[in-house]
């Protein structure tokens, strides 16, 4: 168990988000719990101790809890997400977490209802797009059920009806480079901060993240923009990443997180310097300066 009067996190969540999480915030100096209900997470080898159990059954997570400042959460179960968020307010623990923003952007529909009233630069919707198109689930991050069309009959012969739901997004084919951004902060105080640039691969996703990026100076000025203002519009408390394409020289936003990401911040942490995880704990711990003063010996810094 963390010593009193350390700074004391717990992550939930030990898979990507978790390792993440739990490697930054053991930069940080802080002492870290990682719950997850998977004994073989594979963040529970990155922090002072472990805890298995599932956040969404009955058990009560009093004693997993009650000694954490902050608690993080680093996954996407939404049944999860609900019994934290309701859990840490009626125990006033901070959580790091914006139901709202997250709510929003969790949601392909409803982001892109947003984005467009903003003028984000997004893909352009299908039918004006004509083909190829590309179909998206409304929920699910990366390229997870995602499909490309390339004409009619090939749409048709898998959504004979034509007659797509809120479930759907159906946009243009975009193609070139991909790039990514973290914002952090509250309405009206927003810092963006390094972009980062994203290699993927057709198996696996994003498969390396590169700093710095290979983005024009005038092109860095316009994804820091755009990535403040979709901060803005979401109201955005806490953190999110930006992820973009480079389509014939124009920025299309592809997806945004209203949450911790994957592999970016540490590729930010060790470019800059600066600790995403850390600004977390600026944000969300009224008393942060209490800890952020202790020595470097009472903080554990690995």
């Amino acid at each position: 168990m963390p010593k009193k009067g350390s700074m004391s996190v717990a992550v939930v969540g030990g898979n990507l988000q978790g390792v993440e999480a739990s490697y930054l915030a053991r930069k940080a100096g802080w002492k870290v719990c990682v719950i997850d209900k998977n004994s073989s997470a594979p963040a529970s080898g990155l922090c002072d101790y472990f805890i298995q159990m599932d956040v969404t059954s009955k058990e009560d997570l009093y004693p997993a809890l009650n000694q954490i400042d902050l608690v993080i959460p680093a996954l996407e179960n939404d049944d999860a997400l609900e019994s934290l968020e309701r859990y840490t307010r009626s125990k006033g623990i901070p959580l790091a977490f914006d139901s709202r923003a997250y709510n929003i952007s969790s949601s392909k529909v409803k982001s892109n209802r947003l984005f467009e009233k903003f003028d984000i630069p997004l893909p352009r919707p299908w039918p004006k797009s004509g083909f190829p198109v590309v179909v998206k689930p409304d929920k699910g991050s990366g390229s997870e059920g995602v499909r490309m069309f390339r004409n009619y009959g090939e749409l048709k012969a898998t959504f004979p009806t034509l007659a797509f739901t809120d479930k759907w997004v159906l946009q243009e084919f975009v193609c070139g480079p991909s790039y990514s951004l973290e914002v952090t902060g509250i309405p009206g105080k927003y810092s963006s901060h390094l972009i980062t640039d994203l290699e993927m691969d057709p198996e696996y996703d994003c498969k390396r993240v590169v700093a710095p990026t290979d983005l024009s100076p005038e092109l860095v000025v316009a994804f820091n923009k755009i990535s403040i203002e979709i901060a803005e519009a979401l109201c955005l408390k806490g953190i999110m990443d930006v992820e973009i394409m480079l389509h014939n020289g124009v920025i299309k936003v592809l997806e945004v997180d209203a949450r911790l990401p994957s592999q970016t911040p540490t590729a930010v942490y060790w470019s800059t310097g600066r600790n995403l995880v850390e600004i977390l704990g600026q944000l969300f711990v009224k008393d942060y300066d209490i800890y952020k003063n202790k020595s470097i010996a009472e903080r554990g810094v690995v």
